[in-house]
């Protein structure tokens, strides 16, 4: 398996993806798993060396690494890193490459020029060609891979990713600071992840619950003009900043509910699915794969993406009540547990080989 940077050191979806399916896969008896990203590596895995540089001679460095022999599959999660095609000690290795957006259209969404995202797009095209299957996290993913980068759809497969529950601590009962209810958003704060609509529609919700705390987690591009818009705003809303894991899962069990509000190329959320582990309730947009974290528990959780009075009006009815109960919301997560997601890769791999 190769990814892009281990999650310890760069935190981020992709990565926290890469290093939860790669621990999935050890913990598997009868197979041999190895994994190369960037940065300090989880355990058992290797590492290309150290988080930052250019593209250009990350690229290099991940692709310098010495070849295995006997490799089966070879199961890469982003595509840049690591060898395009089998190595020559390993020739009939099955290719499986996990699509979890496009780079080209995020660099498109965050204000790159034309030249450099059709740059990117090409530079993807080409490292998917060797691709035997692919792995998307969403059929909204499934369309864009076939439709905009031309593969075919029956070489593209969904599987939705994992939550490590044992992480997560259950909680009935939320811990709120000073009795006022609290939401959570982790967030890249960028601006396609919509949280200038969230603190727009805080402005209803105080008034409904008057001291009630959003509780903004993460760090990004859009961070400035965030803070503005806040600090415009008569309700209380903080931001925390990068978190360590145990202090974000404090966070999550102090929260009432959780808000996931994307605009745009929204893959899946895992962060959704941490919530619903710790059994708080996330109101999610209608981008991308975000919906497909809670159907089968409850629909009316996922409101028209860019609408203030929707998400606010969705956020009003949660706190006075109107959500799944904490049970509900861990056994939907279980449903998405390491073990079961890793279970479909291993039978695409098998079907791949």
């Amino acid at each position: 398996m190769t990814g892009s940077e281990w999650f310890s050191s760069r935190q981020g979806g992709l990565n926290r993806y890469f290093e939860g399916l790669y621990l999935a896969m050890t913990a598997k008896p009868g197979i041999q798993v190895s994994g190369a990203a960037f940065g300090d590596p989880a355990p058992g895995g290797t590492s290309w060396g150290p988080t930052g540089g250019s593209t250009v001679s990350r690229v290099l460095a991940s692709r310098r690494a010495p070849d295995a022999a006997g490799i089966d599959i070879i199961d890469k999660h982003f595509s840049l890193y690591g060898s395009p095609r089998p190595p020559k000690t390993s020739p009939d290795a099955g290719m499986v490459v996990h699509f979890q957006g496009p780079w080209a259209a995020e660099s498109a969404v965050a204000g790159a020029n034309k030249l450099v995202t059709r740059a990117k797009t090409a530079v993807e095209r080409s490292a998917y060609k060797h691709a035997d299957a692919f792995i998307v996290l969403s059929r909204p993913f499934k369309e864009i891979l076939a439709n905009n980068y031309g593969m075919s759809a029956d070489k593209i497969h969904i599987i939705p990713p994992g939550v490590n529950i044992d992480d997560f601590e259950f909680s009935d009962e939320t811990s709120k600071r000073g009795g006022a209810p609290q939401v959570l958003c982790v967030r890249r704060l960028e601006k396609r992840m919509g949280i200038d609509v969230l603190i727009k529609a805080w402005e209803d919700v105080d008034k409904h619950f008057p001291g009630a705390e959003l509780r903004v987690v993460g760090t990004g591009t859009f961070e400035q003009e965030l803070r503005s818009l806040a600090a415009a705003s008569s309700a209380k809303i903080t931001f925390l900043g990068r978190l360590d894991d145990e202090t974000l899962r404090q966070e999550y069990k102090s929260a009432s509910i959780t808000a996931v509000p994307s605009l745009a190329l929204e893959g899946f959320g895992l962060i959704a699915l941490e919530s619903l582990a710790t059994g708080r309730a996330p109101i999610v947009t209608d981008c991308g794969g975000l919906p497909d974290a809670v159907r089968g528990l409850d629909e009316s959780l996922i409101v028209p993406r860019g609408s203030v009075e929707a998400l606010a009006d969705r956020i009003i009815q949660a706190l006075s009540g109107h959500v799944p109960s904490a049970q509900e919301c861990r056994a939907h997560a279980e449903t998405f547990a390491w073990d079961v997601i890793a279970q479909r890769h291993l039978a695409l791999y098998e079907g791949v080989r």
